[in-house]
């Protein structure tokens, strides 16, 4: 019961947030001393954060109806998922002053997977990773093989992931869980990114480095060889 209210806890808590910085930020605008450069910037940024939090609100209503079965897998474009993700987070690296790297290896692009719910999964490791990096130490999101499945990682350059929360993501989360080394990083969307894993019969784990965290999804890769028109 106490692990179930500490999850609670830190899902409204990560959702309160945005509504705070967007209070904050509406309160800030000044429509007779503000520039139109500025209101619209402002306007821009209250759009993004809105946006992420919808997102998420939208993520856990998903997890909520896994169980029901509806999220069918087909044979899905890895590359075009993460081009979709990319596409949607510019905005939102580019007002953070930072970029993200986009690296594909992978012989493979078709994995067994449902669109939706890998899409989620790597914008939630995307988000994550925002707030670690610098114009030397740019976030990469990669794409390799690895055997009979396909790897998508995202690296970081953040604090060191503390060895239980490693342990949890590899044994898979059952409840949000409080990243205190890494304030950035969402417990939120690291345990919607395990649930919609395991849905998908997916593995989902993080790599430990001297100077940062790659989070990855391995997925099964799709023995269809391409999309038939």
């Amino acid at each position: 019961m106490l692990s179930e209210v500490g999850g609670l806890a830190i899902a409204a808590h990560e959702l309160k947030s945005p509504l705070a910085v967007m209070r904050q930020l509406a309160l800030s605008m000044d429509f007779a001393e503000d520039s139109r450069l500025e209101l619209e910037q402002t306007r821009d940024e209250l759009v993004t954060i809105s946006e992420r939090a919808l997102r998420q609100v939208n993520d856990l209503t998903k997890v909520a109806r896994l169980e029901d079965g509806l999220f069918s897998m087909e044979p899905v474009s890895v590359r075009h998922v993460c081009d979709h993700v990319l596409t949607e987070l510019r905005p939102y690296f580019a007002s953070n002053q930072r970029n993200l790297q986009a690296v594909y290896k992978s012989r493979t692009d078709l994995v067994i997977a449902n669109p939706d719910l890998l899409f989620s999964i790597i914008y939630n490791f995307c988000t994550n990773a925002v707030h670690y990096s610098t114009p030397e130490t740019e976030s990469k999101l990669s794409i390799s093989d690895c055997g009979e499945m396909v790897e998508v990682a995202v690296r970081d350059f953040g604090p060191a992931l503390p060895t239980k929360i490693w342990q949890e993501i590899r044994d898979g989360l059952n409840q949000p869980t409080n990243i205190s080394m890494r304030p950035g990083s969402s417990g939120l969307g690291l345990y919607i990114a395990s649930k919609f894993s395991k849905y998908m019969q997916a593995e989902m784990l993080a790599v430990r480095h001297r100077d940062g965290t790659s989070f990855k999804i391995r997925i099964p890769a799709s023995r269809q060889v391409a999309f038939s028109f």
